[in-house]
């Protein structure tokens, strides 16, 4: 199990981690400008093709390791240990880019909430209110811990929604005759 949960982890891992820095660079425009909309589509479509690697690590954990029979609490097990994995590798991703390439993010990503507040005719008291949270949460983003708290809250329920699907898809109780 720790073969194929390391393999399929690192895989996943680097997919989301490849594809979220690649976003990253192309969200920002020639001016500095940057498009988190697109970014946002891009980065959980990626994870949702990265997580396709739990399926895969289960199904094969399954049919080759374990004579093609697996309970649904081991294949959420297997999926589960896939998805921490490569969260980590996407955090520590974001960690490295963040602090060393874009410290200036969240700054920028607090511009565009309250420029999409003004759009939408925000009061002035809903604008200020925001404007302290997202200066509350720029201070919060410094410390590494927490940032990467953050982090983990953006991969792992996505991950985790796909370990269960998968898990349920792929238990089974007893070998299929072929």
């Amino acid at each position: 199990m720790k073969k194929i949960t390391l393999v399929y982890g690192l895989i996943a891992g680097v997919i989301v981690s490849a594809s979220m820095l690649l976003s990253i660079s192309g969200m920002f425009d020639t001016e500095g400008a940057v498009d988190f909309d697109k970014g946002m589509i891009i980065g959980y479509a990626s994870m949702l093709i990265a997580f396709s690697m739990v399926f895969i690590g289960i199904r094969n954990y399954r049919n080759n390791y374990n004579g093609g029979v697996i309970s649904f609490g081991k294949a959420f097990k297997v999926g589960g240990i896939i998805v921490l994995i490569a969260s980590t590798v996407y955090v520590v991703s974001w960690l490295i880019d963040y602090f060393y390439f874009i410290p200036d993010f969240m700054e920028k990503y607090a511009e565009h909430t309250i420029a999409n507040l003004r759009a939408a005719g925000a009061t002035q008291a809903e604008i200020d209110q925001q404007v302290q949270e997202m200066a509350d949460y720029a201070e919060m983003y410094k410390n590494p811990f927490i940032n990467a708290g953050f982090t983990y809250m953006e991969i792992l329920p996505p991950g985790l929604i796909v370990t269960l699907i998968s898990a349920l898809i792929l238990k089974r109780k007893e070998k299929t005759i072929a």
